[in-house]
């Protein structure tokens, strides 16, 4: 059995993930990019964090715009990021 050839639909998930679980998902239809990112940040992910909260992306480059990292802050979490290659931080590479 082959795979269909040609264009795929694209659905993009974000979520935060925390000890007790999935929090502020959202589903995309499409790929995201910065605009979506960021709205997805100031819009759903900000509700759930708390002061202390530390937020660690990988390098996405629309992640690393500074309104996203001033939201985050803004809501007293603390944002880091993965090195640059780390497929043991992140299964999804």
């Amino acid at each position: 059995m082959g795979f269909p050839h040609g264009h795929r639909k694209t659905t993009t998930l974000v979520a935060g993930l925390r000890m007790t679980g999935m929090v502020a998902p959202m589903v995309l239809d499409g790929p995201i990019n910065g605009d979506w990112f960021e709205a997805y940040v100031s819009q759903v992910l900000v509700r759930e964090l708390r002061p202390g909260d530390i937020v660690i992306m990988d390098n996405l480059s629309s992640h690393k715009r500074a309104s996203v990292q001033g939201l985050i802050e803004a809501a007293g979490a603390t944002l880091r990021f993965l090195p640059p290659y780390s497929p043991d931080f992140n299964p999804i590479e």
